[in-house]
C-alpha cells in the first residue's frame, strides 16, 4: 500500500472508529426522521382518516376546530402528505403551550388533538441539534458533514476502481472478508446518498456559523385596508377564492393566521421546484385585498440553496416513494457506520492472533488464539474507540434527558 493510500486508510479508520457512536446515532435518528410523520400517523388515531372523493374547504376545517376548541388561538392550518392524513392545525392553549388539532379534510369534523412534542418533533430536534440549544447543537451535529465527506474522499483513494464493486457480492469465506466486502458494496451503492447528505449537512454548518440566506423578498402589492374583519372560516375561504384569481398556479398547502394584525398568509407550491411552502406565498388582509406576494422563482441563488437543503436532506419533495428511498439509503448509511467499526474489531483480533502466535517458543506448537465471536469482537471495537466514546455518549444522554422537560410542558 502506497504512503498516500496508507494515510487515507488511517484517516478513514480513525473517523469510523472515533466518531462511530455519534455518527451512528445521528444517522439512525435522521433515517427515522424521514418517516416521522408516518410513525406519528401509526401511533395517533386522531391523525388517521378515510379518504373520500372531495375535500371540504379550508374555512370549514378552521370553523370546526374553532368550534371544538373556542379558547384556543389557531395559528397555522396545514395539509399533510397522503390521502389518509387529517389536516394539522397548530393552536396555542390559554394556559400556555401548543397542541395540534386534527380535522378530517373530507368531512370537516375534528378527530382529536395531540401534544405538540410528538415523534416527529423528537426525531427532528434530536437529529438536528441533539435537543441542545441550537447555537451549540446545530454546528456540533452538522460538523459531522466534514467527517462524512472525508470518509467518501478517502474511500475512493483506498478502493481503486470502486465501480466494479457495484456487482460484487460479499464473499463468505472468512468473517473478516465477508464484513469487509459488505462494507464496500454498501458504500459503493450509497455513494451518491452519502455525498448528498454530506453536502447538505455542510450547508447547515455554514448557515449555523452565520452565512444563512436572508429571508425571501416580499413584494408589496397594496397597503393595508382600514376595514379588518375577524379571522374565521368565511375570511379564509374568501382569501382562497381571491388567490385562485391572483395566482392560479399556486397550490395552497398551509395557511398562517395573524389574529393581531388580521392577516391571512397562504403558502404552497407553484413553479419553483425543491422549495419549502414559505417560498411561495400570498398575504391578505382578512376580508380585504392582497397585501404582499413572494415567489420561489424570484429567489437568489443563495436563497434557493437554503430552500433546497431541507427537501434534499430528508427526501420530502415527491411523496412517500421518495421518502421510502431516502429511508432505505439512510439505513444503509447507518449500517456503514456500524460495519466499519465492526471491521476494526476483526482487524484487532487478527493482530491479537498474530501476536499470540509469535510468543510461542521455537519448536513448540503455537498457542491457541481466541476465536473472534461477535461479542468479543464488539468488546475490542468498544475499547478501540478510546476516550472519544465518553463525550459522545454524554452528549446523547444530555440530549435525551431533555425529552422529559419537553414532555412536562
Amino acid at each position: 500500500m502506497t504512503s498516500v493510500r496508507r494515510l487515507c486508510f488511517d484517516l478513514h479508520s480513525w473517523i469510523g472508529m472515533k466518531l462511530c457512536v455519534f455518527m451512528g446515532f445521528i444517522c439512525l435518528t435522521g433515517t427515522l426522521a424521514v418517516l416521522a410523520h408516518e410513525i406519528d400517523w401509526l401511533l395517533q388515531p386522531a391523525m388517521r382518516v378515510s379518504a373520500a372523493a372531495n375535500q371540504v374547504s379550508w374555512g370549514r376545517q378552521l370553523d370546526a376546530a374553532q368550534s371544538a376548541y373556542p379558547d384556543w388561538e389557531i395559528s397555522v392550518i396545514s395539509a399533510q402528505e397522503g390521502r389518509l392524513f387529517a389536516s394539522q392545525i397548530t393552536a396555542k392553549m390559554p394556559q400556555g403551550g401548543s397542541r395540534f388539532i386534527w380535522v378530517d379534510p373530507y368531512r370537516g369534523s375534528v378527530t382529536g388533538d395531540t401534544p405538540w412534542f410528538n415523534i416527529h418533533r423528537f426525531l427532528r430536534n434530536t437529529h438536528r441539534h441533539l435537543m441542545l440549544p441550537t447555537k451549540l447543537g446545530v454546528p456540533l451535529v452538522s460538523s459531522l458533514a466534514i467527517a462524512l465527506l472525508l470518509s467518501v474522499a478517502t474511500s475512493l483513494v483506498i478502493y481503486r476502481k470502486w465501480w466494479r464493486g457495484l456487482l460484487a457480492w460479499p464473499r463468505r469465506e472468512r468473517s473478516r472478508r465477508y464484513w469487509g466486502d459488505l462494507h464496500r458494496v454498501v458504500g459503493v451503492w450509497s455513494l451518491w446518498f452519502v455525498l448528498l447528505i454530506g453536502l447538505t449537512g455542510l450547508w447547515y454548518l455554514v448557515e449555523s456559523l452565520g452565512a444563512d440566506a436572508p429571508p425571501a423578498p416580499w413584494k408589496t402589492v397594496s397597503s393595508a385596508q382600514r376595514t379588518r374583519s375577524a379571522i374565521n372560516g368565511a375570511a379564509v375561504d374568501q382569501a382562497i377564492a381571491q388567490a385562485r384569481r391572483d395566482w392560479p398556479g399556486l397550490r395552497v398547502t398551509a395557511i398562517a393566521l395573524d389574529h393581531k394584525k388580521k392577516r391571512i398568509t397562504l403558502q404552497g407550491q407553484a413553479d419553483a421546484i425543491l422549495v419549502r411552502e414559505r417560498a411561495n406565498a400570498l398575504r391578505y388582509q382578512s376580508g380585504g385585498a392582497l397585501l404582499q406576494r413572494v415567489a420561489g422563482t424570484d429567489l437568489t441563488l443563495h436563497q434557493r440553496i437554503a430552500e433546497m437543503a431541507d427537501p434534499l436532506h430528508f427526501g420530502n419533495f415527491a411523496g412517500l416513494p421518495v421518502k421510502l428511498l431516502w429511508f432505505f439509503f439512510g439505513a444503509l448509511l447507518t449500517v456503514l457506520s456500524l460495519t466499519g467499526a465492526y471491521l476494526y474489531g476483526l482487524r484487532a483480533f487478527a493482530s491479537l492472533r498474530s501476536s499470540i502466535a509469535r510468543l510461542a517458543p521455537a519448536g513448540t506448537a503455537p498457542r491457541t488464539a481466541p476465536t473472534p465471536t461477535p461479542r468479543n469482537t464488539w468488546i475490542l471495537t468498544w475499547r478501540g474507540m478510546g476516550f472519544w466514546r465518553w463525550p459522545w455518549l454524554a452528549l446523547i444522554a444530555i440530549g435525551l434527558s431533555r425529552v422529559l422537560e419537553e414532555l412536562r410542558q
